[in-house]
């Protein structure tokens, strides 16, 4: 776990959680080849800073494209740094952007950020980063906070990040010509705040023309019901990480049910709390986002 201070400090455990190179790996190779130089604390704890992660993140990219650890030892700090960057602009691919935006993280870089996540998007549009980028990287947060590699506020600093750019798509999208089509509204249950698989249903909608009502995360319940009778058609569309819990899933699913069993307003329910779940009448449930925006868009 980090000490808090003024400069970043790193324990072994955490460099592996974020390299994934073993603990007894990176002591080996400290021994060995002299790779990293941990420092001490006062009470003489070891710990590695910033410049420490940023240097295995490299090696670590290097051996996975099959390059030897003695020959990544050898090489001179700026050598290593033009073979990582050459070899990305070969594979162009995201396992690079991955340890760009755990950098960002760290250092609450946004600069980087945008950096990284407009030449992805540049390159292969925004439903692509949203798709190879953000939904796995977020994944990956999930691990990295559960094992403390990271505190809760660099997990909310890159998730707005991700959210502005999410937002800003949405804002430049035109707004459709819906005619009678039903509407799509967009909304979280009670305690769900992980909204951003959500906005970037609101931004498919846009780009497919589908009208979309964003009403964002916590909505009660009650308030579902006003909006279907305001909207007696609309199709409601959740995709849910926590709340309801897998436990709690199905009786959801049938509260829904019956409320809106006898209307004409349809459900669509997503997340993997909602896998095994059957929908019934008014409900369908998708396990995952992909199945989510195929029976939406389907």
């Amino acid at each position: 776990m980090k000490e808090r201070g003024i400069a970043q400090q790193f324990s072994i455990r955490d460099l592996e959680h974020f390299t994934g190179v073993k603990s007894h790996t990176i002591r080996a190779w400290e021994q060995r080849y002299g790779l990293l130089e941990p420092k001490r604390t006062p009470t003489k704890i070891r710990y590695y800073s910033g410049d420490d992660l940023k240097k295995l993140l490299n090696v670590s990219y290097l051996m996975h494209h099959g390059f030897k650890i003695s020959k990544i030892a050898g090489m001179e700090e700026q050598v290593l740094l033009d073979q990582v960057q050459m070899l990305q602009l070969e594979e162009g691919g995201v396992s690079a952007v991955f340890s760009n935006l755990k950098l960002s993280m760290l250092n609450y870089d946004e600069a980087l950020f945008r950096e990284v996540v407009g030449a992805y998007s540049d390159e292969h549009g925004l439903e692509a980063t949203v798709l190879d980028v953000f939904l796995p990287f977020l994944s990956q947060i999930g691990v990295l906070w559960l094992t403390n590699s990271i505190c809760p506020s660099q997990e909310h600093f890159i998730s707005h990040l991700m959210r502005q750019e999410l937002h800003a798509a949405v804002a430049q999208s035109s707004l459709p010509n819906s005619g009678d089509q039903p509407s799509v509204i967009l909304y979280l249950p009670e305690r769900e705040i992980h909204d951003i698989s959500l906005l970037f249903v609101h931004y498919l909608c846009k780009t497919r023309g589908v009208k979309s009502i964003f009403l964002g995360s916590n909505v009660p319940f009650a308030d579902l019901i006003g909006v279907g009778e305001q909207f007696p058609n609309a199709r409601f569309v959740s995709y849910c990480t926590t709340h309801p819990s897998s436990n709690e899933a199905a009786a959801y699913v049938d509260m829904v049910e019956a409320e809106f069993g006898d209307t004409q307003n349809k459900f669509l329910l997503g997340g993997r709390v909602f896998e095994g779940v059957q929908g019934l009448s008014c409900v369908e449930t998708a396990a995952n986002g992909q199945e989510l925006v195929a029976n939406l868009f389907g």
